[in-house]
């Protein structure tokens, strides 16, 4: 699956560049503080995600003024520019009522547009948002956080990236150190970091009309639980589920059950573990994975690059949820020479 990258504008002329993947009805996805839509594209995880959620929709995502490959600009963060810049990107759609997905502060920038604008959503996905920013966490800890990334950026980005994916891979949390680095200056991540202590979208939950989902993780490091429940509890008719998990990143710990739900709520199909065969690709991947090869060895052995061969076991492993290379390559051991996946 590829994505094409267009550009949008907003009313006072600010560039907002948004790519979308797939067909169907449109998926809009505001993503947390920071993005990169060409390279998340190339993280293993990330796109792997996204082409989950863009099987059977069309999905829009975007990178906010100032982070990515949207234009800078001189307008300090609030919700009133959030929601302009989202304006910018559904304005390019057709009139049809969109499925819109709010992640981590994405969250709350989705239940402020879909309080003001209940005609234009179907569905409403908040998966790792909160309520109130002060109560994420202490005043203590988002002051120190936020000085943190202002003195020592590249610190305090391997911070984050401790608190957004404790469970992941050293491989997968080293490139989203760098990741979060590339999408944005300090200034700019200082500014949206504070922006997300500061959004309070407790008054406009009981505005909200449209079905609801709010998905979060147990032990959420990023967003406490509670907040998951402030939201669901808010909104009329809302349902809350809360999956096992650490991650605030949707695409790490074992994203194929948050796609599941996401997906299932939707009205899409919801992807089975694995497909009844591997692609022939994929099978000499799983093949190299069961005799312990790296990523590194398995692209010199297929006489692909290593980032194409991360995609390959990224692929593998969402597909089946599995956790750790070790259960693709136990998987391979016993039932290669079968067609059905494992239960």
């Amino acid at each position: 699956m590829q994505q094409e990258i267009a550009r949008a504008e907003t009313t006072d002329g600010t560039g907002v560049a948004y790519a979308s993947a797939g067909s169907g009805r449109p998926l809009v996805y505001v993503a947390g503080w920071l993005s990169h839509l060409e390279l998340s594209w190339q993280l293993p995880e990330e796109r792997a995600f996204y082409e989950s959620l863009a099987a059977d929709h069309r999905l829009i995502r975007y990178d906010r003024a100032g982070c990515g490959l949207s234009a800078p600009t001189s307008r300090p963060p609030s919700m009133d520019f959030e929601l302009e810049q989202l304006a910018a990107v559904v304005a390019t759609l057709g009139p049809e009522p969109f499925d819109l997905i709010g992640t981590s502060m994405g969250a709350l920038v989705a239940v402020a547009w879909a309080a003001a604008h209940p005609d234009t959503v179907r569905r409403l996905v908040l998966y790792g948002g909160w309520a109130s920013g002060a109560a994420v966490a202490p005043l203590g800890v988002r002051e120190h956080v936020l000085g943190l990334i202002e003195t020592h950026w590249g610190l305090g980005s391997d911070v984050l990236t401790d608190i957004f994916a404790p469970d992941a891979a050293a491989t997968m949390r080293a490139r989203f150190g760098r990741y979060q680095r590339a999408c944005s200056t300090a200034v700019t991540a200082r500014a949206m970091l504070a922006l997300c202590y500061d959004l309070e979208v407790t008054g406009l939950l009981g505005q909200v009309r449209t079905p609801t989902l709010v998905v979060h993780r147990a032990d959420d490091r990023a967003a406490p639980v509670a907040q998951a429940t402030a939201l669901a509890e808010g909104i009329a008719g809302a349902r809350l589920v809360v999956l096992p998990g650490r991650s605030h990143l949707p695409y790490a710990g074992d994203a194929h059950e948050l796609v599941v739900t996401v997906r299932r709520f939707l009205g899409a199909r919801a992807p089975q573990r694995g497909p009844r065969t591997l692609t022939p690709r994929q099978s000499e991947v799983a093949a190299l994975i069961s005799e312990g090869c790296t990523n590194r060895e398995i692209a010199v052995r297929l006489g692909i690059d290593e980032r194409s061969a991360e995609g390959h076991v990224e692929r593998i492993r969402l597909r089946f949820g599995f956790r750790s290379r070790a259960q693709v390559a136990a998987w391979y051991a016993t039932h290669r020479d079968r067609t059905e996946p494992p239960k």
